[in-house]
């Protein structure tokens, strides 16, 4: 246990040096798994109205300022419930946190068919954007479980899996439709229908996690208090403390806006992409769907490929070279997303879709490669600051695509615009020498465990 700035940091025991992807296991691994397939769950229901939206907005005569409007709501709430989402998990653990978000989650993704007028869509959407917070859970426990030397790895991986649902739902939420037509129904009841089957697969995954994961790799907050093995002076339960602590530190902010300029240009692009195809260059609804989900897949590696790389830099320079691979992939990013804005035949603009897309994605798995450094005591709070960054970020950036006097294209260009200006806010971020040796020292002992491990084995809680 070691003081830094006047708190004692916690030193979670039994945390995984190693990620053994095809083993369930040790619960480090169940929670590996559970966490981004929560996540997925999320996202998909989150923006499973999306590739749909031509259909809602032909049923429900929504104006494109309209549209705009609710694209931002499903944002919106999600910067407020991802404050206080962080602080929650430090309080009563990521397991009851998770649960408890799934299952109110499920009930506004069923629901939205109910929706028949702009305002109760507006809500609709509105409601269902508190799922969005499922992120900051997914890294905070994952957080919980991996030692420093592949947290940045096991990070990204989760959370860039849990994204691929925003991808796969342009992909699937047509065809579940295409199904749903398929038995007679016509197309105003279809859409209400298809989002049914979201809500119900959250219900499942929402008693898997329940019963197959735990707070830490020792078990859970609630059962270490009372047993001793988390002790007053180890415990983060300060809920107010540490956010207080996290709000102070300028470099939370600087990645807040770091994680704007790329998880929220996801969030944005998840919403506009489908219909921007649809209309531009004049595709059907399921060829739409299918290039705007290529978007999203990208999650399958991108996003850990930018938390692979962050753990790289950190072998050879430290927390610094965290920091200056971010700035590097988010400068990237933006450069990309003005070249996309620009293309107007279908081939290159999708190929220049996907290059932007790598580096969108490697950003997000940069910005919480650094995130579990920054203040180990306030570690819920400083996810659950940095996640609302990037629903901030699409709120803003919504604004682009609801004025009737910018076109998409426009809008585009000026966000990545934006995208460039913000890559410099990651420089900003910088450790003291006392904390650079810190986490120096925590990188090398989990290197020398993970090697002392036997081939496929991993750390796991002591009986």
């Amino acid at each position: 246990m070691t003081q830094t700035k006047g708190f004692i940091v916690m030193e979670i025991k039994n945390k995984a040096p190693r990620i053994n992807l095809f083993s369930l296991k040790t619960v480090q691994m169940r929670t590996f798994h559970l966490t981004w397939l929560a996540f997925f769950l999320c996202f998909f229901g989150w923006f499973g109205i999306a590739p749909l939206m031509p259909l809602v907005r032909d049923d429900l005569g929504l104006t494109k300022g309209e549209i705009g409007n609710t694209i931002i709501a499903s944002v919106a709430i999600t910067v407020l419930v991802r404050l206080l989402i962080g602080p929650l998990c430090d309080k009563i653990g990521p397991r009851k946190t998770y649960t408890a978000l799934l299952v109110i989650g499920s009930l506004p993704v069923m629901l939205i068919g109910l929706a028949d007028s702009y305002e109760t869509f507006l809500l609709a959407r509105l409601a269902i954007g508190s799922i969005g917070a499922s992120f900051v859970i997914t890294q905070y426990h994952t957080s919980t479980m991996f030692a420093p030397n592949v947290v940045g790895t096991a990070n990204a991986t989760t959370a860039g899996w849990g994204n691929l649902g925003g991808g796969v739902t342009q992909m699937v939420m047509p065809l579940i439709l295409a199904m749903v037509l398929g038995f007679g129904v016509s197309e105003t009841m279809g859409w209400r229908l298809a989002m049914v089957f979201p809500g119900v697969i959250m219900l499942v995954v929402a008693v898997l996690y329940w019963f197959f994961t735990t707070d830490a790799p020792d078990g859970n907050y609630a059962d270490m208090r009372k047993s001793g093995a988390l002790s007053p002076e180890d415990d983060h339960a300060g809920a107010t403390k540490g956010m207080l602590a996290a709000a102070k530190d300028y470099r939370v902010w600087a990645l807040f806006l770091v994680y704007g300029a790329c998880f929220g240009v996801e969030l944005t692009i998840n919403n506009i992409a489908a219909i921007y195809f649809f209309d531009r260059f004049e595709l059907s609804l399921q060829t739409a769907g299918l290039i705007a989900g290529l978007f999203g897949l990208m999650n399958i590696f991108a996003r850990t490929l930018g938390g692979v790389f962050s753990d790289k830099f950190a072998a050879k320079g430290g927390l610094s070279g965290r920091v200056k691979f971010l700035f590097l992939a988010l400068f990237i990013e933006g450069v990309a997303l003005v070249a996309f804005s620009m293309m107007d035949a279908l081939v290159i603009a999708v190929s220049m879709m996907v290059v932007f897309s790598l580096f969108v994605q490697m950003s997000e798995g940069a910005t919480f490669g650094i995130v579990p450094f920054v203040n180990r005591k306030a570690l819920g709070s400083v996810a659950g600051i940095v996640g609302a960054g990037g629903n901030a970020g699409a709120v803003a950036a919504g604004f682009l695509f609801k004025s009737e006097a910018l076109t998409y294209q426009q809008g585009l260009m000026y966000l990545g615009i934006a995208v460039i200006v913000c890559s410099f806010a990651a420089l900003a971020v910088r450790f003291s020498e006392k904390t650079v040796a810190e986490e120096k020292e925590r990188f090398e002992k989990a290197m020398q465990e993970r090697d002392a491990l036997p081939s496929g084995a991993q750390a796991v809680p002591a009986e």
